[in-house]
């Protein structure tokens, strides 16, 4: 009998000893896993695709997603969306080391044309007060944080389609796909400019998404006609190869 209870015995020690190797083993993982915050609009939860998973195993990318959230309304604290202190909170609330944004396809899509019609203002006018907020808003994270910018995705919604949610609320502006695709590569040049010259990382993918006729890729549409964001598998492949040695 004292032998079975010492057997017993030994064989729960073993598996208490197993127990806290698997434990000491997943905090280690744990351990490795690094933080990444991505703050975006609703084109940021493009990082919840697997590819990102299986090229970098080690990152846990930590996806805040404002619906609508533009670089112009950062500084604007009426804004509806209220971005601006929802990722003031999350950055404050992370232990990342690196931020990613990835903001401006509602500036230069919609928002920069649409106030320039209501206020009466230039284009190029609002184009420049949202790479100013745009600007400050990255040199602030840049205080604390390895910055990354991804540049703005080009416009999708053809001319002449109202159809969709997001293309029925664009309705009011009537600059064409090829006006919109040319106002979002100015856009990014500018940005791409502003972070080299201040030490933040910038992710171009212009060249990649360009195709023929100044719009973009008809690779890179998303397969329902309704949905303005890139298609996934593809969006996902550049970006991956973007971020690679950079994050």
């Amino acid at each position: 009998m004292a032998g079975w209870h010492q057997d017993f015995s030994a064989v729960c020690q073993l598996r208490r000893a197993r127990h806290a190797l698997l434990n000491t083993e997943q905090k280690l993982d744990e351990a490795k896993m690094q933080e990444i915050l991505i703050l975006g609009d609703s084109h940021s939860p493009i990082f919840n695709h697997p590819l990102f998973k299986e090229k970098f195993p080690n990152l846990v990318f930590n996806i805040l997603t404002v619906i609508g959230a533009t670089a112009s309304g950062l500084e604007n604290p009426n804004t509806t969306t209220q971005a601006y202190p929802v990722f003031r909170e999350a950055v404050r609330q992370s232990a990342a080391k690196q931020v990613i944004v990835m903001l401006g396809e509602v500036d230069t899509g919609f928002v920069i044309w649409y106030r320039a019609q209501k206020y009466q203002e230039s284009v190029a006018t609002m184009m420049d007060k949202a790479i100013a907020s745009y600007s400050r808003f990255l040199s602030e994270l840049n205080r604390n944080f390895e910055v990354v910018c991804i540049s703005t995705p080009l416009p999708t919604i053809q001319d002449g389609n109202d159809w969709g949610e997001i293309a029925n609320a664009r309705r009011e502006v009537t600059a064409s796909q090829v006006e919109r695709t040319a106002l979002t590569l100015e856009f990014n040049r500018i940005m791409q400019t502003y972070c080299t010259q201040n030490g933040i990382s910038y992710i171009m993918l212009d060249d990649l998404s360009l195709g023929d006729g100044g719009i973009v890729k008809a690779d890179l549409l998303n397969s329902d006609s309704n949905n303005h964001h890139y298609d996934s598998e593809q969006y996902s492949r550049l970006l991956v190869e973007g971020l690679a040695g950079v994050i």
